[in-house]
């Protein structure tokens, strides 16, 4: 079993950690050491049974080779702590993909992404380095997910589909076929996009229109 570590002991951290532990039911291949986490009052704490190992400085505390995966939802301080991490070398990125999920042989699935359980992925679909597919998701044919990209739980994103890097779609998005979001938006939970989205806004409603820019 390889040794694993969480970045992020919130919330998605532990159900990250429980689809750590579905995987290894079906093969046994992952050793969670421990959360690290920057919040310094939950250093040498046990959560769900896991320590919390410290801040990301502890990556250069150990010279065994370790792997890494960063749970945290925010697409910005997830990519800060992928950059701090890959500052140690005997770090790699752990791809964790629930047992549950439904993909055909043609999806790509970058490193250290993760796509939790009952999701669907169909066929010639690209999804990036780090990013977050959440539980009961469904992504269509040609799409492509960049990099760093967070779609929360119950997304339907419909055929031939571009999300750009760093973008976080809300809880229960539709986004119909041929739509292209560009990079950073935020689309709040429960839009229906219907209309391509510009950078670095943030999107709501049915139909979604950017309602402020985020730069």
């Amino acid at each position: 079993m390889q040794d694993l570590v969480l970045i992020g002991a919130g919330g998605f951290g532990r159900e990250v950690a429980w689809l750590v532990s579905n995987i290894n039911k079906v093969q046994e291949t992952w050793n969670i050491i421990g959360f690290i986490d920057e919040n310094p009052s939950l250093k040498g704490s046990t959560i769900n049974g896991y320590p919390v190992l410290g801040g990301i400085e502890w990556l250069e505390s150990t010279d065994k080779p370790i792997s890494v995966c960063c749970t945290i939802g925010n697409t910005i301080l997830r990519e800060k702590m992928i950059t701090k991490a890959s500052n140690s070398l005997n770090v790699s990125f752990a791809t964790l993909i629930d047992p549950s999920v439904i993909l055909s042989e043609w999806v790509e699935i970058g490193e250290g992404s993760i796509i939790c359980a009952g999701t669907i992925l169909t066929v010639n679909i690209k999804v990036g380095r780090h990013v977050i597919i959440n539980l009961d998701c469904t992504i269509g044919h040609d799409a492509i997910i960049n990099d760093f990209c967070t779609l929360y739980p119950s997304v339907n994103v419909s055929g031939s589909t571009i999300v750009k890097s760093n973008v976080e779609v809300g809880t229960g998005t539709q986004i119909i076929q041929g739509i292209t979001i560009e990079e950073g938006t935020i689309v709040g939970a429960g839009a229906v996009v219907v209309k391509s989205l510009p950078a670095n806004c943030t999107a709501v409603g049915s139909p979604a229109k950017p309602i402020k820019y985020n730069k």
